[in-house]
């Protein structure tokens, strides 16, 4: 069974910076594609960024150029550095697993609160 944490939110002052961290257990992760979704208060989850396994990256138009999605396959960890925070990033932010192989059904974290005071 995969299990993944999400640690690294907190409290942040607009203009301030965070960095998630999602670790995963099992053995799928190298072959996975990770991402990064958030949901506001009232509002449904949305993508923010993914990264497949060779390392190709995608953002959402909103955070392009403020956020940085890695991932580190020797420790099932996959990370996001979001800079330049504002008050339009606060959200729970989710992290998801999508295994190479259709079948298999994306794995969700339990999310982790990032909330950015104005």
């Amino acid at each position: 069974q995969v299990q993944l944490v999400e640690s690294g939110g907190g409290l942040v002052q607009s203009g301030g910076s965070l960095r998630l961290s999602c670790a995963a257990s099992g053995t799928m992760f190298a072959r996975s594609t990770m991402g990064w979704y958030r949901q506001a208060l009232g509002k449904e989850r949305a993508l923010v960024a993914t990264i497949d396994r060779g390392g190709n990256t995608f953002y959402t138009d909103s955070v392009k150029g403020r956020f940085t999605i890695s991932r580190d396959n020797a420790k099932n960890t996959v990370y996001l550095q979001m800079d330049s925070l504002n008050a339009e990033d606060t959200a729970v932010y989710y992290c998801k697993m999508k295994d190479v192989l259709p079948w298999i059904e994306p794995y969700w974290g339990q999310g982790t609160q990032v909330t950015v005071s104005s």
